[in-house]
Formats: C-alpha cells, sequence, structure tokens
C-alpha cells in the first residue's frame, strides 16, 4: 500500500518524534492531540517536551508543511496510535485513552487504511482496539472477523527507544511487527521502512505485545537485583558501587546502578501488565516491581535520618527551619519527564514533611502542581549547595560540576551514586 498521508495519535515523548521523523522523509503528517498548548506549540514549529534535536527536526518539516497539529483527527492512509496506557489502583492496564483514540479516528476511516498501536500495551489490546473501531465502523471490516479480506489493517509495533536517544533509535533500531493477520503485518512494514533502518521483525500482535513487556521486565528484574544489593550493602557497611565495579570485572557479570527507584511510563508499568494478566506465575516480575517500588521509601528513611540529625544539632530550630535540597525530579538522567518518577515522590513526601525544599531539576522550568507550595523553591544547581541536606536523586550531568562541594558537604543522601 502506498502512505501519502499519516496521522499519529498522541503527540507526547514517542509520537512527536514518530511524527517529525515521518515528516521528516516527506510524508504528510497530521498530529493529533488533546493538548491545546502542544498542539499550538508544534504548530510555531517549536516542542513542549526535551529530546536532543527534535527542535530542529520539527521546526523544518513544520516550515515546509509536511508536518501539522490539530485536536480532531483527519482521513489518512494510515494511524499510529501513541497514546498512554497507565495502571489502575489494582495495578491493571487502564486502556481508556486508546479507547478514546479509537472514538477520534473511527469517523475518518476508510477502507485500505492502517491503523497501528504503538503504546505499550497489556496482550489482547490490539485485538481490542480492533473491536473498538469495528463497533464504531460496522460498515467496515476488521481482521478479527474477515481475516486477510478486511477492509481495515490493524497490527502492534512497540517502540523501544530511549529517552535522550530517540531520534537515532527510532531509525536504528529493530521493529517488532504484530499485525492481526500476514497483510496486516506486510503493511506495517512498508510504512516503518519508510525510515527505519534496522530489521522489521514479523509476528503476531499478541507475541508483538508481549515482546515489549518482556522487555522492559528483563530490565526491572536487574534493576531490583541492583537496589536491592544497595540496601543489603547499607545494612553491611559496604560501598555498593565499588562492590559492583568489582563484581562486574567477571567476565559473564553486568550488574547495574542503583538508584532512587525505577520510573518512567515503561519499566515502572510494563510488569504489572504481566503480572495482572497471569499472576499466579509472575512471581519474580512482581517481586522485583515491589523492590523497586519500595526503593524511594528507603531513601525517603534516609533523608529522615539526616534530619532527626539535624534537629538534635539545633535542638531550639523548627522543621520549617531546616532547608532540605534534592538535585533532580526526572526518571533518569538529562531529560524533562517526570512520569512515574521516584525523585518527584520523594521530594513531594519530603514538602509534606513541613521543611523548607530546594530543587533542583535543569530541564524544567516550572515545578509541578505537587510541589507548587510556598515552602518549595525551584532553583539552580549551586544554591542547593546552602540546603542543611541534600538529596541527589538524579544523574543530570549539570550536577557534576558541584561534586568537589557536595563531597565535603556535612549532609548528602546520594541515592545515585554521583559522588561514587
Amino acid at each position: 500500500m502506498t502512505i501519502s498521508t499519516l496521522s499519529v495519535i498522541g503527540l507526547g515523548y514517542i509520537g512527536l518524534p514518530t511524527a517529525a521523523v515521518f515528516a521528516s522523509r516527506k510524508i504528510k503528517v497530521i498530529g493529533v492531540d488533546v493538548n491545546q498548548k502542544a498542539v499550538d506549540t508544534i504548530n510555531r514549529g517549536e516542542i513542549h517536551i526535551v529530546e536532543p534535536d527534535l527542535d530542529i527536526v520539527v521546526r523544518s518539516v513544520v516550515s515546509d508543511g509536511y508536518l501539522k497539529a490539530t485536536l480532531i483527527p483527519e482521513p489518512a492512509d494510515a494511524f499510529i496510535v501513541a497514546v498512554p496506557t497507565p495502571f489502575k489502583d489494582d495495578h491493571a492496564a487502564d486502556l481508556r485513552y486508546i479507547e478514546a483514540a479509537c472514538k477520534a479516528i473511527a469517523p475518518v476511516l476508510a477502507k485500505g487504511n492502517l491503523v497501528i498501536l504503538e503504546s505499550t500495551s497489556p496482550v489482547g489490546a490490539t485485538e481490542q482496539m480492533a473491536q473498538w473501531l469495528a463497533d464504531a465502523r460496522p460498515d467496515l471490516s476488521f481482521p478479527q472477523s474477515e481475516g486477510e479480506a478486511s477492509d481495515i489493517r490493524v497490527a502492534h509495533c512497540p517502540e523501544r527507544v530511549l529517552p535522550g536517544h530517540v531520534l537515532r533509535e527510532l531509525v536504528q533500531n529493530d521493529r517488532v511487527i504484530g499485525g492481526m493477520t500476514a497483510a496486516c503485518s506486510a503493511a506495517a512494514v512498508a510504512l516503518y521502512k519508510v525510515f527505519v533502518k534496522g530489521e522489521c521483525v514479523i509476528t503476531n500482535a499478541r507475541t508483538a505485545e508481549m515482546a515489549k513487556l518482556t522487555e522492559n521486565s528483563f530490565r526491572d528484574v536487574n534493576i531490583a537485583f541492583a537496589n536491592e544489593l544497595s540496601m543489603i550493602c547499607d545494612k553491611l557497611d559496604i560501598n555498593v558501587w565499588e562492590l559492583i565495579a568489582l563484581a562486574n570485572r567477571h567476565p559473564r557479570v553486568n550488574i547495574l546502578q542503583p538508584g532512587a527507584g525505577v520510573g518512567g511510563h515503561c519499566i515502572a508499568v510494563d510488569p504489572w501488565f504481566i503480572v495482572d494478566s497471569c499472576p499466579d506465575y509472575a512471581r519474580i516480575i512482581r517481586m522485583a516491581r515491589e523492590v523497586n517500588d519500595s526503593k524511594p521509601d528507603w531513601v525517603l528513611d534516609k533523608v529522615k535520618q539526616q534530619l532527626d540529625a539535624w534537629h538534635k544539632a539545633n535542638p531550639d530550630a523548627g522543621r520549617k527551619q531546616a532547608k532540605v535540597a534534592v538535585l533532580g525530579l526526572a526518571f533518569k538522567p538529562d531529560i524533562d519527564d517526570l512520569r512515574e518518577s521516584p525523585a518527584l515522590d520523594i521530594a513531594i513526601a519530603l514538602a509534606e514533611l513541613g521543611c523548607q525544599l530546594l530543587v533542583a531539576e535543569p530541564n524544567i522550568n516550572t515545578l509541578p502542581a505537587a510541589l507548587s507550595q510556598p515552602d518549595v523553591v525551584l532553583t539552580d544547581v549551586r544554591s542547593v549547595l546552602d540546603a542543611d541536606i541534600i538529596c541527589v536523586l538524579v544523574r543530570h550531568s549539570a550536577f557534576t560540576a558541584i561534586t568537589a562541594e557536595l563531597a565535603s558537604h556535612s549532609a548528602v543522601v546520594d541515592a545515585v551514586g554521583l559522588l561514587r
């Protein structure tokens, strides 16, 4: 099939770079988002997220007329759904954004269209998406009922890119293509081959969904091992950073680095989709999630211990006089993404203690709503050195400029090994 117009539903950390890369290949791209501010920003040729070089590409493709953003879907040859898939309180997947995307694009679907779900999803979500579309458009046929002869092609193609390197990895990484039929897979491969230099590996939709969940669960388990080691080493008075460096000298050992927890919309979320689907068997995956989810509380306890020591040294001072600084709010270094961030959770908990909180997060301009309080201040990196207690939560490269001063500070909780 020939794709001359593509619609990308959801212009966030994955949708916007994907739309921009397609547009840079002279494909007319219609980006759809519910956020008016994001739509207006993109149509000015600007970006509302932090991603290296993305601003240059967006400015170019908007100027050349290959990318426009809108609130309402328009007809296209293919649709890529890249909306959030959070989980509910019971850790079951929340597919309401996918359902809303289906309802939005259904009126403009036409025979021969291709619909791809890129959102990381539990097994069966692509089939559910196809059913929602079929319910909305009974005049069209879909793969679940008509197989290869369906009017609409449906596939799942999960993203697998690293924030901070998205533009490069979109092009170079292999893609897993899971069509509901062979014809669906072939149509999806033809679309992605517009820019993908890596291999497009074909499987079915369910296996493609599980592949992405497996990749992130594997990483989560390995991070949990490192985080668990850090807590054990603290009890045994061992430098965990030195320990890991020594253990990694073994030719077949590669332990990851511990941190303040695990964040982001992928690793902190996706393993729960597997646990929810097979709770009796996903025992290691569940335990890894529980270890990583507990790490922020452990870091918070370390800060509270420092606060107790400060109060003993300053018995006449009230809690509001204590200055606590946090270095970093993002879920990983050198990005602005706060989704599921353990650093943000720790900062919010510290703010609730009633002390003065200094926040150094060089990748944002305003504090998130949960930290918009009188005693919480977004400040520059060097200003945190005036705090009584400093908590390093993210290894942003900007923080390396003050490592010497941090090393000589009397009360530093280093959750990420910045001073190792």
